[in-house]
């Protein structure tokens, strides 16, 4: 057998294990978790999703306020992030100049590798106290007729939560949307211009061009959102409360398993539940992915 022909049968079965194991331990993690949650499927039943209390001393368990919590914060954190890093994006590959990019390019790499701890200690004593003084008297002041402004003023709770997960999840939709625009040739947008086509609409051609790998970066950054853990921890409340207005505190499902895993091993009912809100927090998760791979497959522009 060529040496040649021998190199690409081992590609070929690396590549198969590699994919195999993936598929595996995907596998056996959802296993695990749906394994460690019958005994709360067995005892709520389909009421754990629809129940809003949680109270573990009377064993009653509702999943309903941290699934709230989960899609509200993740919901605004992707409002706030998507027109911003869509122009972080377009300015770091289209309009500013080359030097300007290479310093640009580095800080927005820095921010996605700085641990989600150090967000949530910036987010507890500096963002919290903004937002009490400043921003939410403000935002109660000229928009407390919409009950999102209305309530209680602390400066902690969802508004806080969403506006850090909206700064953690910045740089990653914004480094790989800029990537996906750069990948697209330039000639389409030399052939734009040469057609009469003005500069945003060159620029605007890329992007439609790009949709696919912009979505791609939307669902990583609304996926770390979901799951986000201890920046939420700091600055939510963890209550578990369900509330229209982004100034009261609330809980994720995140948020609930970091606080109460470490207690819970003494009660296996506690336990099984709170795995079994591992198990939602994974379907939601699965869901997301789901649905934005459906867009990218119709492909939905984004413009």
């Amino acid at each position: 057998m060529a040496k040649g022909d021998l190199m690409e049968k081992l590609f070929k079965y690396v590549s198969s294990v590699s994919a195999w194991t993936i598929i595996s331990v995907f596998t056996v993690f959802f296993i695990t978790i749906f394994y460690g949650s019958l005994d709360s499927i067995f005892y709520s039943g389909i009421k754990f999703i629809f129940i809003s209390i949680w109270d573990p001393v009377k064993k009653i368990f509702g999943a309903l306020p941290f699934i709230y919590g989960t899609l509200l914060t993740s919901l605004v954190a992707l409002i706030l992030a998507i027109p911003i890093s869509l122009g972080v994006a377009i300015a770091s590959s289209e309009l500013l100049p080359s030097n300007l990019s290479k310093v640009l390019d580095p800080v927005i790499e820095l921010m996605a590798a700085i641990p989600s701890i150090v967000y949530g200690m910036w987010a507890l004593f500096v963002l919290g106290p903004v937002l009490r003084v400043y921003v939410e008297p403000f935002l109660n002041e000229y928009l407390g007729f919409l009950p999102l402004f209305q309530g209680t003023i602390s400066g902690y709770g969802y508004l806080n939560a969403s506006i850090i997960l909206f700064i953690m999840i910045l740089p990653i939709i914004s480094s790989l949307s800029r990537e996906a625009i750069r990948a697209v040739p330039n000639e389409i947008k030399e052939m734009t211009l040469a057609l009469g086509g003005t500069e945003w609409e060159a620029i605007r051609m890329k992007i439609s061009v790009a949709k696919r790998g912009i979505i791609g970066a939307i669902t990583l950054g609304f996926s770390r959102a979901v799951g986000e853990t201890m920046a939420v921890l700091l600055v939510i409340g963890n209550k578990p409360v369900i509330s229209a207005s982004l100034f009261s505190s609330g809980a994720t499902i995140a948020s609930i398993l970091a606080n109460e895993y470490p207690e819970a091993i003494a009660d296996p009912l506690h336990t099984s539940a709170l795995n079994e809100l591992a198990l939602i927090l994974f379907l939601i998760s699965l869901v997301i992915n789901i649905i934005f791979i459906k867009l990218v497959r119709r492909r939905v522009g984004v413009i």
